[in-house]
């Protein structure tokens, strides 16, 4: 297929503390939306170009503002007072330093109907960052990401922030394909340049992000560095604002038990890395739908957390993975492990009760091994 460009400039501008801000029209929770009178962002990006020709992509190719937040006041009063009068549908995303517990959350990007907000981080301080907490905490904003477990992550150890109410299009993503029939494969997990591509969702090229990834293994501290650089700018924005057209178009094809699968995983996905501290307790999970397609009960799905013993970690993993590939096959589970950026001695194990049991004894024997 032949791709139509779809350069158009980016507006990138600041809202000075106390000044008024653009009109919203806010957004319907997941649970209650009705698609076909949602709203959605119209996002363009000079470092994309849109591969839709179906001429349905026009609507959102326009300019959209991009502003740069340092003071709390610069951003939208629905999202730092949530309201459940007023239910929001945000893009999410957060950069940083080796984003992580360990790291530095450097800047956390904000998509709304009609504007992008880059929180500034590194400007505001923690000030700033704690002024989005109720946002980000409340149940009445849902934050659309892709892969929320760094960022709920960075946001817990470094500012105290409990990531709720997430719709994780990386989850979402495998939910639909299993709608459609197709097998589940471990670890075999959507990246977001991908996701951007499938026209069924945006059909949007964004081959910045690799020149992005380049200048990351060239300078760790690239989303540290001040003043903004154009491309800081546009890579931030480009990183959520097409988050919005992809809700809108998985939401309405998701059944309702995969509304409450996405649901409860894109939370055991938040609470993934930061588990293990007693001081996360997290959220209530919603509760089991009576029945799914088949007239069967979905099963419940939880988080487990494995200790490794010291030095057994080689164990697990085996030669080339091999042995951490094993297990997964062996279990329809989702199984992380902390790797470099921690917890290092930990293994998060994610699915349905009986395979997650399954995955942990299989674990153990592995520890009993000289």
């Amino acid at each position: 297929m032949e791709r139509a460009w779809g350069f158009r400039p980016v507006y990138v501008g600041s809202v000075a503390p106390g000044q008024s801000m653009p009109n919203m029209q806010s957004m319907p929770s997941v649970h209650n939306v009705h698609v076909s009178t949602m709203p959605f962002a119209r996002p363009i990006a000079e470092g994309c170009r849109s591969r839709n020709q179906s001429g349905d992509a026009e609507p959102w190719m326009s300019p959209i503002p991009v502003h740069i937040v340092t003071h709390h006041t610069q951003l939208p009063l629905p999202f730092l007072q949530p309201n459940p009068s007023q239910p929001l549908v945000i893009g999410f995303d957060c950069e940083g330093v080796d984003l992580s517990r360990y790291g530095r959350l450097c800047i956390m990007q904000l998509a709304f109907n009609d504007a992008v907000y880059l929180v500034d981080a590194v400007a505001g301080g923690n000030a700033l960052i704690q002024a989005c907490k109720l946002g980000l905490e409340s149940p009445y904003v849902t934050k659309v990401c892709h892969d929320c477990k760094r960022d709920s992550e960075a946001l817990y150890f470094q500012y105290n922030i409990k990531l709720n109410n997430v719709f994780d299009t990386q989850i979402a993503y495998t939910l639909l394909e299993e709608q459609n029939g197709k097998k589940w494969v471990p670890d075999e997990y959507i990246s977001f340049v991908d996701l951007l591509a499938d026209e069924r969702y945006c059909g949007v090229d964004y081959d910045e992000k690799e020149e992005v990834r380049v200048l990351l293994r060239k300078d760790p501290q690239f989303w540290a560095h001040r003043p903004w650089t154009v491309m800081m700018k546009r890579a931030a924005a480009d990183d959520v604002r097409f988050l919005l057209r992809i809700f809108e178009r998985m939401v309405k094809s998701l059944s309702e038990v995969s509304k409450w699968r996405l649901s409860v995983r894109s939370s055991l996905y938040c609470h993934c890395f930061c588990s293990g501290d007693d001081r996360f307790l997290g959220y209530p999970l919603p509760p089991l739908p009576e029945q799914a397609s088949d007239g069967e009960p979905p099963q419940e799905e939880v988080l487990a957390v494995v200790d490794v013993p010291a030095g057994k970690m080689g164990l697990v993993i085996g030669r080339k993975g091999s042995s951490i590939l094993s297990i997964k096959q062996s279990c329809r589970a989702d199984i992380f492990i902390g790797g470099q950026k921690g917890p290092p001695d930990k293994i998060f194990v994610i699915g349905a009760v009986k395979e997650v049991r399954k995955a942990e004894a299989i674990l153990r024997g592995k520890f009993l091994m000289n």
